[in-house]
C-alpha cells in the first residue's frame, strides 16, 4: 500500500514539475479542438406529417389503372423524394442560383436526398424530417431553409398529384387511341385479305362464318346435341305408339256425334300447310316436313273415322294421342333432317380440306390472325374506357388528397452538433492531454524523485538525501510563477466559459 502511495506521489511530483508544459499542451488542445468545433455548421431540423387519403370512388382496376390503393402509397412513399420534386424544391429555396449547371442541380438534389428522411407512421401517415446544414448560411437562415424545404416539398408534391394524375390520364388516352387506330387499321387489312382470298376461291371455301376448321368443331357439338335429342325424340315417339295401339278408336254407343274431329284437324292443318307454302317455305323446310306428316297421319284417321263411326262414337284419348304422335313423329323427322344436313356439312368440308389442303391452311391463318387483332382491338377499347373514366374520376375529385396534420416545424435551436458537450469534452482533453504528456516525459527523462527509487533502479544502498533549501527571493518567485500558472488554467476556463456562454446566446437570437 505504501509503495502505491509513493508511486502515486512521484508521479504527481513529475507532472508538477512540468506543470507549465502540461498548462501549454492544455491550451493548444483546446484551441485546436474549440476551432474544429466552431468550423462545423449547426444542423437544424424540421418535422412535417402528412395524410395521404386515396379515394377510391372506382374499383382498383380502374382508379389505379390496375394498381391497389396501397400500391398507390407505395409508390407515393417513393416518388415524395424524387430527384424532379427535390429540383423543383432546390430552385424555390434558394440553393439553386439562377442559370446553375447540371453538377450545381445534381449537388443539390444529392444534398436534399441525403438530408431529407420519409418514415411511414401507419399506411397513409407519413412524417418527413429535413434537416439542413449549410456552412455559408448563418443559423437563422438555416432554420428559416430547414421548415422553407418541407412546404416547398408539400407544395410541389401537392401540385405534381394533381397535375399528375390528369395529365397520366390524358397521356393514356392518346397512347390508346394510337393503339386503337393502328388494331383497327389491322383489323381492315385482314377483312380485306379474308374477302378477296374467299372471292378468289370461291365454292373452294364453305360459307359461314369462321374457319373450316371451327366450322368442322361447331357442327360436330350440334351433332352430338342433335343425336341425344334425336335419341329422347325416339324413344317418347315408340311410347306414343305403344299407347295409341292399346287405345281404341271409338267407343261403343250412338254414332255421328264426334265423327268429324279428325277432319277438322287436317282442314286445319291443310290450311296451315298452304299459309307456309304462301310464305315461301319449300317442302325440304323441316316445319313442312313435319306437317305433311300429321297431314297423313291425320288422313288415316279421318278414313277410319268414316268406315266406323256408324258403330260408335270417336274416343276423344285416341284423337290426343294420335296428335301427339304426329307431333314427335313431325320431331323426330326434323331431327333427322338437321343431322343429315349436319353430316353432308361435315362431309363437304373434310372434302375439300383433302382436296385442297393449302387452300384451307391458308384461310384457318387468317381467320386466326383476324381472331387475334380483334381480341387486342377489344381489349384496348376496355381499357381505353377504363382510363377515361379515371380521368373523369380525377378531374371531378382529387384522387388522392394530401392532408396536413402538422405543418412544418421552426426550429429554435440547433439538433447537431451538441457544442456544450463537445467543449466541455475538448476542455477535458486538453486537461488530460497536457498531464499525459507531462508524465510521459518524466517517465522517459533519467530522474529520481526519492532516495529509494534511486536505490531500487542502481542497486546500491543510498546513505542520505539533501532536501532544497528554498530561500525567501526563491520563495517569492515561486509565489510569482503560481500565480501565473493559476492564470494561465483561469484563462483556459474562463475562455471555455465564454464559448458556453455565446453559444447559448447565439441560440436565443435564433429563437
Amino acid at each position: 500500500m505504501n509503495s502505491l502511495y509513493d508511486e502515486f506521489r512521484v508521479a504527481l511530483h513529475s507532472v508538477w514539475t512540468r506543470r507549465w508544459l502540461v498548462l501549454a499542451v492544455a491550451w493548444g488542445i483546446c484551441i485546436l479542438g474549440w476551432l474544429a468545433i466552431a468550423s462545423i455548421p449547426n444542423r437544424y431540423d424540421s418535422r412535417a406529417r402528412l395524410l395521404v387519403d386515396i379515394n377510391e370512388i372506382l374499383p382498383d382496376d380502374v382508379q389505379g389503372g390496375g394498381m391497389g390503393g396501397r400500391q398507390q402509397i407505395d409508390q407515393i412513399r417513393e416518388t415524395l423524394t424524387s430527384a424532379r420534386n427535390l429540383e423543383k424544391v432546390a430552385a424555390t429555396t434558394g440553393l439553386l442560383p439562377a442559370g446553375a449547371g447540371e453538377r450545381e442541380k445534381a449537388g443539390a438534389v444529392a444534398m436534399l436526398q441525403k438530408n431529407i428522411k420519409v418514415v411511414p407512421q401507419q399506411d397513409n401517415i407519413f412524417e418527413i424530417t429535413s434537416s439542413i446544414a449549410v456552412a455559408s448560411l448563418s443559423d437563422a437562415d438555416n432554420a428559416k431553409l430547414a421548415s422553407g424545404v418541407l412546404e416547398s416539398l408539400i407544395t410541389v408534391f401537392r401540385d405534381d398529384q394533381l397535375r399528375g394524375g390528369r395529365m397520366n390520364a390524358r397521356e393514356g388516352l392518346k397512347f390508346l387511341d394510337a393503339q386503337i387506330a393502328d388494331r383497327e387499321k389491322a383489323l381492315r387489312e385482314v377483312e380485306a385479305r379474308r374477302s378477296a382470298f374467299e372471292a378468289q376461291n370461291i365454292g373452294l371455301i364453305p360459307g359461314g362464318s369462321g374457319s373450316p376448321a371451327q366450322r368442322v368443331e361447331a357442327a360436330r357439338a350440334e351433332l352430338s346435341q342433335i343425336d341425344s335429342q334425336l335419341v329422347s325424340a325416339q324413344a317418347q315417339l315408340a311410347a306414343a305408339n305403344g299407347q295409341l295401339a292399346s287405345t281404341p278408336q271409338t267407343i261403343p254407343g250412338v254414332g255421328g256425334v264426334g265423327g268429324g274431329v279428325a277432319r277438322q284437324q287436317l282442314a286445319g292443318a291443310q290450311n296451315e300447310l298452304s299459309s307456309m307454302r304462301s310464305r315461301g317455305l319449300t317442302d325440304a323446310h323441316p316445319d313442312v316436313i313435319a306437317l305433311k306428316s300429321q297431314i297423313a297421319s291425320l288422313k288415316a284417321t279421318a278414313d277410319r273415322e268414316g268406315s266406323g263411326g256408324a258403330g260408335g262414337m270417336q274416343n276423344p284419348a285416341y284423337a290426343s294421342l294420335a296428335a301427339m304422335r304426329a307431333e314427335r313423329q313431325a320431331t323426330v323427322s326434323a331431327l333427322s333432317s338437321r343431322k343429315s344436313q349436319l353430316l353432308g356439312d361435315i362431309a363437304k368440308i373434310t372434302a375439300q380440306q383433302i382436296q385442297n389442303p393449302g387452300i384451307a391452311a391458308e384461310y384457318d391463318r387468317i381467320n386466326g390472325e383476324y381472331t387475334a387483332f380483334k381480341a387486342q382491338y377489344d381489349k384496348l377499347l376496355a381499357q381505353r374506357e377504363q382510363v377515361r373514366l379515371r380521368g373523369e374520376v380525377q378531374t371531378e375529385t382529387d384522387a388522392i388528397k394530401v392532408e396536413l396534420l402538422d405543418p412544418p416545424s421552426k426550429p429554435t435551436s440547433p439538433a447537431a452538433p451538441n457544442r456544450p458537450l463537445f467543449l466541455t469534452l475538448v476542455l477535458f482533453a486538453g486537461l488530460g492531454g497536457g498531464i499525459g504528456v507531462a508524465f510521459g516525459l518524466g517517465q522517459v527523462r533519467t530522474s529520481y524523485a526519492t532516495a529509494g527509487k534511486l536505490e531500487r533502479a542502481s542497486g546500491l544502498p543510498v546513505i542520505g538525501s539533501i532536501t532544497e533549501v528554498v530561500t525567501p527571493e526563491r520563495h517569492l518567485d515561486r509565489r510569482k510563477k503560481l500565480v501565473w500558472l493559476t492564470g494561465g488554467g483561469g484563462a483556459l476556463v474562463g475562455l471555455y466559459v465564454l464559448l458556453l456562454v455565446a453559444e447559448f446566446i447565439q441560440r436565443g437570437m435564433v429563437a
